[in-house]
């Protein structure tokens, strides 16, 4: 008998589960062509239920001497006749009725109610299960008996049975598990990987020298900072780390450095947000050069994934912005033919897409003058995924008009190519607004790129396709041999419709999944991603690389566990495993001299760098880090309520953290109760609702935000004169030195900002976090008494400092701007100040007939003294 299996039964054995494989495979087996044996032995059965259901009937007494009747002695005869009707199993031995009466099941009377009948209940393996279930030594059995099933089988086909235990279920958990705890041995086995090169076409491009256009200089760290990173590139050192402050100009460094070097550049961002401030940013600075955007092109997406535990398939559903979606293919076609390219991406760059190889093998050049054919120049724009728009004419579409063919290139937006033709012979080539039809440029030669990253020639999708069926093959006698029938045959069914489709129109839903045979990779190879398409000589600015540098390790797990479950419950191929951003250690391989951009670097960038960085913490503008205080935890609450009230004298508003959502919404509560107008934020609260929270904050419609992690990098608010950090000795992530130096940051936007720290002891993180506070504030506060700046007028030029470009590393939640057009800042000001200039803007608006402004400013006012209202409301009651 096999041993008992050790491993928990909840977590990777599910009787129900196994039951159900088990009615699916008698199913099976009921099925095949063998019904003459079949019924054969379901005659036997019913002779032996009729005999027993005869012999526990009551039998009326018999008179002695009393003959049996014609139907009794008929039921006494041999198996030649029915025991339950006495009548003959066959017809009489002629021609006409020479075939054996078979009662196929299904196909009879069903049973009828009624007339003392009671229909017979059928156990199934499902009611087995139930019962089993509530009994764990059955249950036990049950597995034993699994067990010794399987190593007879395999015992009688000769196979190992050393490693058989189980099959079905149990068997897809084992091996999911086995992939989960110890990878993929296609990667974490194999061979340390060498990054892939690929071959670039000649650039055709017009590149021009990097320039850098603005009215700033550098000033306080800058200068140093710009001059050590610099030598450090030219002395080819691989890794450097900047350590900058929020404000202190960061993004103007990065500028003045590739502008020395005059090396193409990747921007990572952690996230959209500050992605889309950093191109826009680099836009202005570089208006002359490519600066391209690569993020995630999807503004909605929810990826295909199965839960096992509640039996749950979840489609892929996603919605693609088309505008973005066009700045990837300008991003990837400038790195391909200039020089001059500044890249912003955020961490979705590390994601596959179409390899470098067939991208640009896939595009078509037409020179002005050359002979070519208009019916091969259409095909081969078709094959380039082109459509054919003659009525409605946009992205990624042609229309042809006699012997004139108008392309709308997929990297453009508001530009299309017009070839005219004259016979085979290229006349004229022309740029022209698709809108007004107006011609804005005469050229002499183009290149039209593939209007998908993805896209495949046909031999390569032929050849795919042999090579998709061999593995599936494989698979279905991997699956079918462990007793996996259902993960076979869902598998089976998947994926002959994904190579139907592919055979007939060139795609299939989820195609991606089977890029590596596109690709040509090799089982555990990392699929092509943007960073082959960056030359060699590139630079890499990883901005806040604390965040980003976890980000980019994080990835690969995460995808791996939903890829590898797909798999297994065979859902997806394999190799679909093989479509998945890089590892760290693929990232780190491929990528070139890096510099690490933060006001914390974490572990890893400062180990890669000996522990050496250029130091950027003066600001500027003269803004210093703000002093903080350590209180005890005792009274916190009522202690930080008193802060509250003296800062909301002052005009300021004050962020609060805490550890938990439970505590962030009753301290909200309990400070509504106290006639505090607050407001909470925490992850359920919606992306565009954080917007409108830190506005109307902002604004003065409410003075206190308490959150727990969502104050840190990225949104600033220079209105902040308070930041209340609760329960400070809590030692953890959220009170980490990293966690705490970023939150301390938040103040120090304000002349006036000031922390509060609240804990009963000093703990490791706090002292280091406070240490590196005070060495910062004591650098910028000898730089303001050297060059003559002082806190009054820091507050003078308040405007001036939120709008300049040191004070652009951050995203700043709008509220509008100045006659000067700069930004606005209320800092000082109440929410009646507020609603009263908007008053007057409104007035000025409507009086120089700017009637839709007006009626927007109105809109905002009456929002504002609704809010009050509530407010006002809130603290009657």
């Amino acid at each position: 008998m096999a041993p008992k299996s050790t491993r928990p039964g909840k977590a990777e054995f599910s009787i129900d589960e196994f039951f159900a494989e088990i009615e699916k495979a008698e199913d099976m087996q009921a099925s095949k062509p063998l019904y003459a044996e079949r019924m054969k032995n379901k005659r036997a059965l019913d002779r032996a239920d009729a005999a027993e259901k005869e012999a526990a009937a009551p039998q009326p007494a018999r008179r002695e001497g009393e003959k049996k009747t014609a139907l009794e002695k008929r039921r006494t005869t041999k198996s030649s006749h029915d025991t339950a009707t006495g009548m003959s199993a066959k017809a009489g031995k002629t021609k006409i009725n020479s075939v054996d009466r078979v009662d196929v099941e299904g196909f009879g009377e069903a049973p009828q109610a009624g007339f003392g009948h009671m229909p017979s209940q059928k156990l199934t393996a499902r009611d087995i299960s139930r019962t089993a279930a509530a009994d764990p030594e059955t249950q036990a059995k049950l597995r034993e008996a699994l067990d010794a099933s399987v190593k007879k089988n395999k015992a009688r086909n000769n196979e190992d049975v050393s490693g058989a235990t189980t099959v079905g279920v149990t068997a897809t958990v084992k091996a999911l598990e086995q992939i989960i705890l110890h990878g993929r041995k296609e990667v974490e086995g194999s061979a340390p990987w060498m990054p892939h090169r690929p071959e670039r076409p000649a650039k055709r491009g017009e590149s021009k020298p990097f320039r850098l256009v603005t009215d700033y200089v550098p000033a306080g760290d800058q200068p140093t900072a710009i001059a050590e990173l610099v030598e450090g590139i030219e002395n080819g050192e691989t890794d450097q780390v900047l350590l900058g402050v929020t404000g202190s100009g960061k993004t103007f460094t990065a500028a003045q450095v590739i502008a020395r070097t005059q090396r193409p550049a990747l921007i990572l961002a952690p996230n959209k947000t500050l992605a889309a401030q950093l191109y826009s940013e680099f836009k202005g600075f570089f208006p002359d050069n490519a600066v391209e955007y690569f993020v995630s092109y999807y503004d909605y997406y929810q990826p295909e994934a199965y839960v096992p535990r509640t039996d749950t398939y979840i489609e892929k559903e996603s919605t693609i912005n088309e505008q973005i979606d066009r700045m990837r293919h300008s991003a990837t076609r400038a790195i391909l033919e200039r020089d001059d390219v500044i890249i912003v991406a955020s961490v979705s760059c590390i994601y596959g897409i179409g390899s470098v190889e067939d991208y640009t093998a896939m595009t078509i050049d037409v020179q002005k003058g050359e002979k070519i054919d208009q019916r091969q120049l259409l095909a081969k724009l078709v094959a380039l995924q082109y459509k054919r728009g003659d009525t409605g004419f946009v992205r990624g579409t042609f229309r042809v008009r006699g012997d004139t063919v108008e392309i709308f290139p997929a990297h453009y937006e508001a530009a299309a190519w017009r070839v005219t033709l004259f016979g085979n012979e290229v006349e004229s080539i022309t740029e022209f607004d698709p809108l007004t039809g107006k011609k804005s440029a005469d050229l002499t030669f183009i290149r039209v790129y593939a209007n998908s990253h993805h896209v495949t020639p046909r031999t390569t999708m032929n050849q795919a396709i042999k090579q998709i069926k061999a593995e599936l093959a494989a698979r279905l006698q991997e699956l079918n041999g462990a007793g996996r029938f259902l993960e076979a045959q869902r598998l089976e069914q998947r994926s002959l419709f994904d190579l139907e489709m592919m055979e007939a129109t060139g795609s299939c839903a989820g195609i991606e999944n089977y890029s590596r045979y596109f690709s040509g990779r090799k089982p555990g190879e990392p699929p092509p991603t943007l960073f082959e398409y960056l030359p060699d000589d590139a630079l890499v600015f990883v901005d806040e690389s604390h965040v980003t540098i976890g980000q980019l390790g994080a990835m690969y797990r995460g995808d791996l566990r939903r890829k590898a479950t797909l798999a297994e419950y065979g859902f997806r191929l394999p190799s679909c495993m093989d479509n998945r951003p890089l590892r760290f250690e693929e990232w780190n391989a491929m990528r070139p001299q890096s510099v690490y951009v933060s006001a914390t670097p974490g572990s890893w960038e400062m180990e890669q760098t000996g522990g050496v960085f250029a130091e950027q913490v003066i600001r500027p503008t003269g803004l210093i880090d703000p002093p903080v205080e350590i209180r005890p935890a005792t009274h916190q609450v009522d202690d930080v309520i008193d802060e509250i009230r003296q800062t909301i004298k002052a005009g300021y508003r004050t962020l609060c953290t805490v550890l938990t959502k439970k505590m962030a919404e009753d301290l909200t509560e309990y400070m509504h109760e106290q006639g505090i107008r607050v407001r909470y934020m925490h992850s359920d609260v919606d992306t565009i609702e954080r917007i409108e929270i830190i506005r109307d904050l902002r604004l003065g419609a409410f003075d206190v935000l308490v959150g727990i992690n969502l104050l840190r990098e990225g949104l600033d608010i220079p209105e902040c004169g308070l930041v209340a950090i609760l329960d400070a000795d809590k030692e953890g992530f959220l009170r980490s030195e990293t966690s705490l130096i970023q939150t301390i940051g938040r103040a120090a936007r304000n002349v006036d900002g000031k922390v509060v720290l609240y804990a009963d002891r000093t703990t490791g993180s706090m002292e280091r976090a406070l240490a590196e506070t005070n060495r910062r504030r004591e650098k910028q506060m000898a730089y303001n008494l050297a060059n003559g700046i002082t806190p009054q007028s820091v507050k003078a030029r308040i405007n001036d400092i939120v709008d300049s470009t040191a004070e652009r590393d951050h995203v700043t939640i709008s509220i509008g701007k100045g006659k000067d057009g700069k930004e606005k800042v209320v800092t000082g000001d109440n929410l009646a100040t507020v609603i009263k200039d908007l008053e007057r803007e409104m007035r000025e608006a409507a009086t120089n007939l700017e009637f839709e402004k007006a009626a927007r400013l109105r809109d905002e006012v009456k929002r504002l003294r609704e809010m009050e209202l509530d407010t006002l409301e809130g603290e009657v009651s």
